[in-house]
């Protein structure tokens, strides 16, 4: 009896498996005007979502949806936009009932002053730049990033940890974070003005900056004058606050 060769029964073995694990996307671009001070909310479930502040009225929404194993899947999750002048909801809608297995990521870009009302996925990372405005960031599984940026910003992740670096606190900008599992990183401009309410339950505490502890994991400490409260409670993952190193 001839024998079939290892190399053969792996080559056959993996050409009926492949298609399972086949990846087909499909892209989604369009544009929407935005008054300067207008709101932007996007609502995902599986996927990244990065948002960009630029100077242009105009709110551009890129997300490119992956689909694993069929490409149908791809036309039974929705990218749903609400957009009037003052405006734009994001949404990604499912099949009820129905497993797919579909992520879709975004590219948000958006006037750096519009309010980001919210912005929040379940299984992904978020990633805000360049906004001086405010707004709500939510993951349960994923990183959260805020970067050269400023104004009222809320932060939650469950699973996931939380990098800020903020280009100023203005008189009355309240920075608001939290996570149950992970760290925080915290970096502030060396002049600014701000009350420090600090809490870590299983995680360590570094700061370059003066702190006054009130208590065994919490901390109590004030910037320059004071004035916008900075607040940040971890469950398990340690919290560091540094100020920003001028560039050359």
């Amino acid at each position: 009896m001839r024998r079939t060769s290892p190399w053969l029964l792996l080559a056959l073995l993996l050409t009926c498996v492949s298609p399972a694990f086949a990846e087909y996307d499909q892209t989604f671009n369009e544009t929407y005007p935005l008054a300067p001070e207008g709101t932007v909310s996007l609502t995902n479930i599986n996927g990244s979502v990065k948002v960009e502040g630029w100077e242009r009225p105009l709110v551009a929404v890129e997300a490119v949806k992956i689909a694993r194993g069929s490409p149908t899947d791809l036309y039974r999750v929705k990218i749903d936009v609400r957009a009037t002048r003052n405006s734009v909801e994001i949404a990604t809608r499912y099949p009820e009932g129905e497993g797919v297995e579909v992520s879709v990521n975004y590219l948000i870009r958006m006037p750096y002053r519009a309010m980001l009302q919210h912005v929040t996925t379940v299984n992904g990372e978020l990633v805000v730049r360049g906004l001086e405005s405010a707004g709500e960031l939510r993951t349960v599984n994923g990183s959260i990033q805020l970067l050269e940026s400023m104004g009222r910003f809320d932060l939650r992740s469950t699973n996931g940890n939380v990098h800020i670096e903020l280009t100023g606190l203005p008189a009355g900008g309240a920075l608001n974070v939290e996570t149950m599992n992970g760290a925080v990183y915290l970096v502030v401009p060396a002049r600014a003005n701000a009350d420090l309410d600090i809490s870590s339950m299983n995680g360590e505490f570094r700061s370059e900056l003066p702190i006054v502890t009130s208590a065994s994991r919490d901390f109590r400490g004030r910037l320059g004058d004071g004035g916008s409260p900075v607040r940040i409670r971890t469950i398990n993952g340690g919290i560091q606050l540094a100020t920003s190193r001028p560039t050359i």
